[in-house]
């Protein structure tokens, strides 16, 4: 496989995206960290990254395919986020976050696709 050459706004918009990536893991795990460290809300943490780890590897190569189908790992996040926003007074900030974060990624995801297309 060949190296992905990329002009500096294509390797901003997808460092952006990785950095956003990485922001929606941190929340994951910082929630379930602040409802208490145990193996159970690890494992809950886990679990709910999982969408997240399943495009890591071609999100770091850069692969065009890759950005496409991880628009669809935001679902969750995004639904995740508009359901504690509205129904969980206590997460309201967090949720808030989430839903921002998920929105973000969303949008670098498709902007990096637009910017490599040819």
């Amino acid at each position: 496989m060949s190296a992905i050459t990329l002009n500096p706004l294509q390797s901003r918009i997808r460092a952006v995206a990785l950095i956003l990536w990485l922001t929606l893991v941190l929340l994951v795990f910082a929630r379930q960290v602040v409802t208490g460290v145990s193996p159970t809300a690890l494992g809950t943490g886990l679990l709910f990254s999982l969408p997240l780890l399943a495009p890591l590897r071609g999100l770091l190569r850069g692969d065009r395919y890759t950005y496409s189908w991880a628009t669809m790992c935001v679902l969750p996040y995004f639904i995740v986020g508009i359901m504690e926003a509205v129904a969980n007074p206590a997460t309201h900030g967090w949720a808030l976050v989430l839903l921002g974060a998920s929105l973000l990624w969303f949008f670098s995801l498709i902007a990096y696709l637009r910017v490599t297309s040819t």
